[in-house]
């Protein structure tokens, strides 16, 4: 069961592809849907909550920004997986953090100010989480949109 009403649908697509970039975005969806501000950010805050919606927030080129950034991968016994998570997932830096199905089994992404930056970070969380880590820098980056059309048909009836 998906829990998603029309309107939630609706809401989906646009927050998607139409995010307004003003002081009131969640006025101005209301305005598109006829809700108001309110029943936007509750519709929002329900769907995050049910675990449809990961996060809202603007994506940044960060190299562009002088930010240094790289994709992370350790191997971590079964056991302790959660508790290494937790001690990588407290750094602000830290954009993602994924259990794979691999021998190196946790894999993060990191972004700090400088590549210095990152490896003393990096070298902190190894002795922090008690694990070896693998800085994994992109020799070229391809960015894709990638955005989840919903429709009609996907509400429950």
């Amino acid at each position: 069961m998906h829990e998603y009403d029309a309107i939630d649908i609706k809401l989906i697509n646009l927050v998607q592809s139409r995010l307004p970039i003003s002081g009131t975005p969640y006025a101005d969806m209301g305005q598109v849907l006829q809700l108001s501000e309110r029943e936007v950010i509750t519709r929002l805050e329900r769907l995050k909550q049910r675990g449809h919606i990961r996060r809202i927030g603007a994506i940044f080129d960060s190299s562009r920004m002088g930010y240094y950034s790289t994709l992370c991968a350790c191997t971590v016994e079964e056991g302790r997986i959660d508790e290494a998570a937790a001690i990588i997932n407290a750094q602000p830096g830290v954009t993602h953090n994924y259990i794979r199905d691999h021998s190196r089994n946790l894999w993060f992404t990191l972004t700090a100010p400088s590549k210095s930056a990152a490896l003393d970070l990096i070298r902190q969380l190894e002795k922090e989480a008690k694990i070896t880590i693998d800085p994994m820098p992109a020799k070229k980056v391809y960015k894709i949109k990638v955005s989840f059309e919903m429709r009609e048909q996907d509400a429950d009836e």
